[in-house]
């Protein structure tokens, strides 16, 4: 669209009680600034521009880092949105004076500006682009949008005239008694016309109970000079309300979480107990899989069809392909599980660890940084780390793979066919060969050859196994 967007993300959110900068805080996975450039991003618009301020590194680096993730989606389409570009308001004297911020890099065309708040994280591109046509379609040089709801306080009114045409907005701390009565609210979104924008801007003063300029003073300007600027009534006011503590953030994240489960079930998943189910906005998740009650499944995991999500599961950032178990209370990280493997209950696996087609990782067993082969098995109360494992290898229960020396991590490496006895102590960097086999209690500090019976502290090779 032939329109330039100005996102306010300079403020800290005194209200949200926190150290973090509130455009951080997160809403099912994705930081609030994120949903809002998102939603900008619907309209295509020529350019994004970011007011920033507290933590401005900070917002600044989580802006940059979803546009080069949404750019990597978009790459088959040989299509990139629009990137963000950012301006400093070192100190923050209200809303008016954060747009002033932005006049050297607006202000040199005639583009329309639609001005959005870092702290809507609701809003659709679909209701931007409504608000946008109705400015263009009135032919106006400004128009707020607004909304009604049952609990107005807090929120700048829409005071209009006798023709029910916009007057001015009064903030609710300036506001008088009558006026505080009236339940259509400004959702602090704006279109303007940049060179009517940025005049207005010049004529308005800091004359109210925050010493600040406001943004809606310009809407007063502007009318003042017999320009029209309208009001685009939105009929959904859960939309465009802002986040400004911790309970209106909670209650937003149970809307969006809700819009989530009941697209997923719409797709084919199953969901027990959508009540339970904590499942982030970019997750997908295939046909006919079942996900029990008190699940948490975070980040950009992926699960596959026909995958069973068992009671008190947390998944973050994995991809699981089809038919995959992970039974009850298991905790999941930056791992991939191939076809029909098996995990838990009660198991841990993080860092990259890789299992593949058909391998099990049983109860109270933790997996770091390793690759487990097909078929294989560690079913019990042991501790794979910077292991490569191969195919059909019997893992026995207490076996560790004790891969860190004090100052550095070592690998330990198991061949195909291979049975590890119970509370075996491998000590990389260690090699165990194929179809080789460790006696129950062992301490493996040496390589053992191919098909080799390995027993003791520390072991050693008592014979040759014979090939079956």
């Amino acid at each position: 669209m032939d329109l330039n967007i100005l996102i306010m993300a300079a403020g800290l959110g005194t209200r949200m009680k926190s150290q973090k900068a509130k455009v951080l805080h997160k809403l099912v996975g994705q930081p609030l600034i994120n949903h809002v450039y998102q939603a900008a991003l619907g309209l295509s618009p020529k350019r994004v521009v970011f007011i920033v301020g507290h933590q401005a590194s900070d917002v600044e680096q989580v802006l940059k880092h979803f546009h080069n993730k949404l750019s990597k989606k978009e790459e088959h389409n040989n299509s990139r949105p629009t990137p963000p570009e950012f301006v400093s308001q070192i100190e923050q004297k209200g809303t008016g004076h954060a747009v002033m911020m932005a006049k050297e890099l607006l202000a040199k065309d005639s583009t329309p500006i639609l001005v959005l708040s870092g702290d809507v994280p609701l809003i659709t591109s679909n209701t931007l682009k409504s608000l946008f046509s109705n400015h263009k379609e009135l032919n106006v040089t400004a128009t707020v949008l607004s909304t009604k709801v049952a609990n107005p306080a807090g929120y700048g009114r829409i005071i209009r005239n006798e023709e029910n045409n916009f007057s001015h907005i009064v903030e609710h701390r300036d506001a008088n008694a009558k006026e505080l009565e009236i339940d259509e609210i400004n959702s602090g979104i704006y279109c303007f016309e940049s060179q009517a924008l940025f005049s207005a801007l010049e004529r308005i003063s800091p004359n109210n109970a925050q010493g600040e300029y406001y943004l809606t003073d310009v809407l007063s300007a502007i009318s003042s000079q017999n320009k029209k600027v309208a009001v685009y009534q939105h009929m959904n006011p859960e939309e465009v309300l802002g986040i400004n503590n911790r309970i209106e953030l909670a209650s937003a994240e149970h809307r969006m979480r809700t819009t989530k489960l009941e697209s997923l079930m719409l797709e084919g998943v199953t969901l027990i107990d959508p009540a339970s189910t904590f499942i982030d906005l970019d997750v997908k998740i295939g046909m006919d899989t079942v996900i029990y009650p008190n699940t948490i499944i975070e980040g950009e995991t992926t699960i596959g069809a026909n995958c069973t999500i068992s009671t008190g599961a947390h998944l973050i950032n994995s991809h699981l392909a089809n038919n995959v178990f992970i039974r009850d209370y298991s905790l999941i990280a930056d791992s991939f599980l191939a076809d029909q493997t098996t995990v838990g209950p009660f198991a841990h696996l993080r860092m990259g660890t890789h299992l593949e087609n058909g391998s099990t990782i049983g109860n109270f067993v933790e997996v770091k940084k390793s690759r487990i082969g097909q078929h294989t098995k560690a079913m019990h109360l042991s501790y794979l780390g910077d292991a490569t494992i191969g195919a059909s290898v019997n893992i026995g229960a207490g076996t560790i793979t004790c891969n860190y020396d004090g100052k550095n991590k070592h690998a330990t490496i198991i061949d195909d066919n291979v049975k590890i006895g119970s509370d075996t102590m491998l000590v990389a960097p260690v090699r165990v060969g194929q179809g080789s086999m460790t006696g129950a209690g062992s301490v493996v500090t040496k390589d053992i050859p191919e098909n080799s019976l390995a027993i003791g502290i520390p072991a050693i090779v008592k014979r040759t196994l014979t090939k079956t």
